[in-house]
Formats: C-alpha cells, sequence, structure tokens
C-alpha cells in the first residue's frame, strides 16, 4: 500500500521559512534599535511641535465635546469589536466576522510591532490635557504612540465593512452616497478626536490613516484567499499554529515596557481559535445561513456571552496547570509574573506607574528569546495566548453547537 506524507504548499514553507529567517537575524542584527535610533528622532520632533496644534484644538473645551469624543473613542476600539464580532458569528454574518476578525489580528500586530519598534512617545501632559474615561484609554495611554491604533481600526477595519456592504449588498443612489458619508464622517471625527483628547500628535493619525489605508489594500488582494484557505485549505491547523507562535517570536523588543505585546498575543491567540473553529466546523455552523429573528438573535447574545466567559476563564485555569508541567516535563525554564505566585521569581524593580507592565518586559524578553537561550520564558504569555484561544474557538465552534443543541 502506497502511503505518501501530506503536502505542503510552497507558500506556507516560504512564509513559516520567512518568519523564522527574520527572528535569527534580528537575534544577529538589532534591527529595531537601528530603526529607532534612526528614525525617533524625527518622530520626536513632529510630536513635539504638533503640541501647539492640539492646545489649539483644545481651547474648544467643553462637556459635549469629551462627550461626543469619548464614545467615538469606544466604538471604534478593540473592546467593541470585541462585541461587534461575535454579534456577526452568531447572527450568521460568518464570512464578513472572519475576515475583520483575521484584519483586526493582523492590524494589532502590525500597529504593535511599529509602536514598540520606534517607541515614539505621546503628546507631552503637561502641558496637554490627556482625557481618559475608561480603564482601557488610560491602558492606551502607557503605550507608545506612533500610530494610532484608532485611526488604523476605523480606515482599515470600518473600511473593510464599508466595501464589504457595497460589495455583498444592494446600495447604490443615495444610500451609498449616504454610506460613504457616514464612514468619512467617522473617520474624520475619530482623528480629530484622539488630538482632542490629547491621546496622539498630529503624526500619529497620520502614520495610521497611511497604515490603515495599506492594511486596507493588501487584504482586499489576500483577503478571499485566506478565507479560501481557512475553510477548504490543507494544512490549515498546523499552518496557523506554526503562523501564531512565530509571530510571537519575531515581535520586536520596545525601549521600555507597554502593554502592546501583551494585546497582540491575546488578539493572535483569538484569531487562531477562529481559525481552527471554522476549519472544523465550516459546513456544520459557517456556510453563510443568516439569522432572521431578533428574539433568537437575542437569546443567542445572552446564551453565547456567559459561555464564552466561562471558556475563557476555565482555559486559563487549565492552562495553568498544564502548562508549567508540560515545560517541567521538557526541561524548559520558566517563570511566571502575574499568574502563578508560586513561581514568581525576583522582578525589575521599576516605578509605581509602570509596574503593572513588568510582565511585558519579560513577554518581550521571551520573544526575542529563541533558539536555546538559557533565559527563562514568562510562562504568562503562553497561558494568555491559550486563553484567547480558547476564546476565539469557543465563539465559533462551543457555542454554536450549544445553539443547535437548544435549537436556536
Amino acid at each position: 500500500m502506497d502511503s505518501k506524507l501530506p503536502s505542503i504548499p510552497v507558500w506556507q514553507a516560504a512564509v513559516v521559512s520567512g518568519l523564522i529567517v527574520w527572528i535569527l537575524a534580528t537575534r544577529a542584527f538589532p534591527v529595531a534599535p537601528i530603526l529607532r535610533s534612526s528614525l525617533r528622532p524625527f518622530i520626536v520632533h513632529h510630536v513635539d511641535s504638533g503640541v501647539s496644534s492640539i492646545l489649539r484644538l483644545q481651547r474648544m473645551q467643553g462637556r459635549s465635546l469629551d462627550v461626543l469624543f469619548a464614545i467615538l473613542a469606544v466604538l471604534v476600539s478593540k473592546e467593541f469589536y470585541t462585541f461587534f464580532l461575535p454579534l456577526l458569528f452568531w447572527s450568521g454574518h460568518s464570512r464578513l466576522a472572519r475576515q475583520m476578525t483575521l484584519l483586526m489580528a493582523f492590524s494589532t500586530y502590525i500597529g504593535n510591532c511599529v509602536k514598540d519598534t520606534f517607541s515614539a512617545p505621546r503628546p507631552p501632559s503637561p502641558p496637554v490635557r490627556r482625557f481618559t474615561v475608561t480603564d482601557s484609554e488610560k491602558v492606551f495611554a502607557s503605550e507608545y504612540g506612533l500610530p494610532s491604533s484608532h485611526a488604523m481600526n476605523t480606515v482599515g477595519l470600518l473600511g473593510y465593512l464599508l466595501l464589504y456592504s457595497i460589495s455583498h449588498f444592494d446600495i447604490t443612489g443615495f444610500h451609498l452616497v449616504l454610506l460613504i458619508s457616514l464612514f468619512v464622517m467617522i473617520a474624520v471625527l475619530t482623528i480629530i478626536g484622539r488630538l482632542y483628547l490629547g491621546m496622539h500628535s498630529p503624526i500619529d493619525t497620520y502614520a495610521g490613516v497611511f497604515i490603515g489605508l495599506g492594511l486596507l489594500t493588501l487584504w482586499s488582494y489576500i483577503g478571499e484567499f485566506l478565507d479560501s484557505f481557512i475553510v477548504s485549505g490543507s494544512n490549515v491547523e498546523s499552518f496557523w499554529v506554526s503562523l501564531s507562535i512565530l509571530l510571537q517570536f519575531a515581535y520586536p523588543m520596545p525601549e521600555t515596557p507597554t502593554p502592546s505585546f501583551e494585546y497582540n498575543t491575546a488578539f493572535t491567540g483569538v484569531a487562531l481559535g477562529v481559525v481552527l473553529g471554522v476549519n472544523r466546523t465550516y459546513h456544520q455552523y459557517h456556510h453563510g445561513e443568516i439569522l432572521d429573528s431578533s428574539k433568537k438573535l437575542l437569546k443567542r447574545l445572552l446564551i453565547g456571552f456567559p459561555v464564552v466567559l466561562f471558556a475563557k476563564v476555565a482555559s486559563k485555569e487549565l492552562a495553568k496547570v498544564l502548562l508549567p508541567s508540560f515545560s517541567n516535563l521538557l526541561n524548559i525554564p520558566v517563570k511566571s509574573s502575574t499568574y502563578i505566585p508560586a513561581m514568581h521569581q525576583d522582578m525589575p524593580s521599576v516605578d509605581d506607574e509602570k509596574s503593572g507592565q513588568v510582565q511585558d518586559v519579560l513577554d518581550c524578553k521571551r520573544a526575542v528569546a529563541f533558539f536555546g537561550t538559557p533565559v527563562p520564558y514568562d510562562i504568562d504569555t503562553g497561558i494568555r495566548f491559550c486563553t484567547y484561544t480558547s476564546l476565539g474557538w469557543s465563539v465559533v465552534e462551543l457555542v454554536p453547537y450549544l445553539f443547535d443543541y437548544l435549537g436556536l
């Protein structure tokens, strides 16, 4: 009987090989520090010169503008999409949800890589007034400035939603003009809002718009190919697991710690969980049947979100038990900065303002520690990655299975 090993498409081998070469190259040559020292003075100059523009805008300060721009900040934030994307999946718009999930993970990774590579500051406060309402905004304020993630998300994700709506729905004439005008208005107000709230300099928003347009253009070429690959390609699971892990090692180390790597790990894990779940259950739950009952959708939301939250908590506790045992079995040195108190080691001394970010220092050390380095890995990164992979998988496989069982 003639048995053959499954073949690996050339493009998959090229992507994995390219990432490995890049990881080795960045270990041999300080790519990020070179780029940082070359371009950051230019960025810092424009951050400083942009302060006067921000202060002029903030002279218009008023309660109504504070509320407007704070709401817009939430509507294009990661937290909003955390609710919006499951809503798309569970309402039957699986294709759009898949594309936006992957685009958001890709955009988050690229944006955070740029942030931590250049390590450019946000506008100085004071004299700029930094307006942070939510806890998420306070965390965002501790990240580096360039590029603006909100500008990237507005142009990239809302831009893709606009293009998808135009190409898949019968939108013409007045409604088309209205939709495009709404997109332009939201984009412009969001960018102005980042300046008004003191979160970004003009150069940060320019970079965000530029990168967002670039990612949107790229996605218009590769999006359909990736979607076809996920639902019917070969080696999907092994390739995407390898890609997700390698991307963590390829992440650049910032000059000082920020939460960016933590966000990157979470969204990469969510994307992996979605890909694994959709690939396994495409014909059962994700083949394009649109839900036409608002009452049934409400029931799905009321059942689905608690189940997803439970899956997240349960997988985190399970990972806290299994990953250290697995590491010990393979004789891999590990430590925990937050999740497992018994594995805490002496932590670096930092200011109180940055004490919550020590975990990210170790995460970034892990991201560049590769191929035989004796530095212990921070097990928290693996725990976080597994937790959010489980979260993504539960949205597209566990919860739809429960809906099917309950007749929803």
